[in-house]
């Protein structure tokens, strides 16, 4: 395994990267989707006792994918927040962190847990449901395009690897559209069903594992 899986997307070359994220080195553009900013917080809120500290882990993650991928821009396909937490405690980390990283750009698909985006104070621009961004149109939401190849989230793909129980998040590679894994730690899941020709490749620990084809 290696810690990046390098192909063609439309005609683009592109790397799927074992930390959750495609990497357009043409652009300069680092792609994720699925932060679910605060959904700690709102699991708290309602009663369920889990550990803090899933928000900071996150943003280490993300730092050390920009340090190791230069960037220009970074684009979040969509539910880059879980829900309403304007007090909450991930906003105060994730400020902290976007005031450190003042010339990147990140731009930010709305997903269907972004109703509560306030673009200004999170310092990030508001890039409405859908946009072209060279051969690609990225949206959240897995919908086919006619004349671009979709990059999306919102299905958070897994993989099962033989001989493994555990279920690893994976980038799902169909025709004309790409759906890359969640990037947050804190999300459940879904095996997809391939159709012939699919592929599935497994972020495990970091790195990038693309299984066979699905057969024809």
């Amino acid at each position: 395994m290696d810690a990046d899986w390098r192909t063609e997307l439309a005609g683009e070359p592109v790397r799927l990267l074992g930390a959750r994220a495609l990497y357009r080195p043409r652009a300069r553009a680092l792609l994720v989707a699925d932060l679910h900013l605060g959904k700690g917080d709102a699991f708290r809120r309602a009663g369920i006792a889990i550990p803090g500290g899933g928000t900071a882990h996150d943003l280490q993650r993300l730092d050390a994918l920009l340090a190791a991928h230069p960037a220009q821009v970074l684009w979040i396909l969509g539910d880059l927040l879980h829900g309403p937490a304007p007090r909450a405690h991930w906003l105060a980390a994730w400020q902290a962190w976007r005031a450190g990283h003042p010339g990147l750009r990140i731009r930010v698909l709305r997903g269907n847990h972004d109703r509560a985006l306030d673009a200004a104070a999170l310092g990030v621009e508001d890039a409405g449901s859908e946009q072209r961004d060279g051969p690609f149109l990225l949206r959240h939401e897995p919908r086919p395009a006619p004349d671009a190849h979709v990059l999306c989230g919102h299905l958070h793909p897994l993989a099962a690897l033989p001989g493994m129980r555990r279920r690893w998040p994976a980038f799902w590679l169909r025709e004309r559209l790409t759906v890359l894994p969640a990037f947050s730690a804190f999300t459940a899941g879904v095996v997809p069903m391939q159709q012939p020709g699919e592929r599935l490749v497994a972020c495990v620990e970091d790195e990038a594992f693309a299984l066979p084809p699905w057969p024809r």
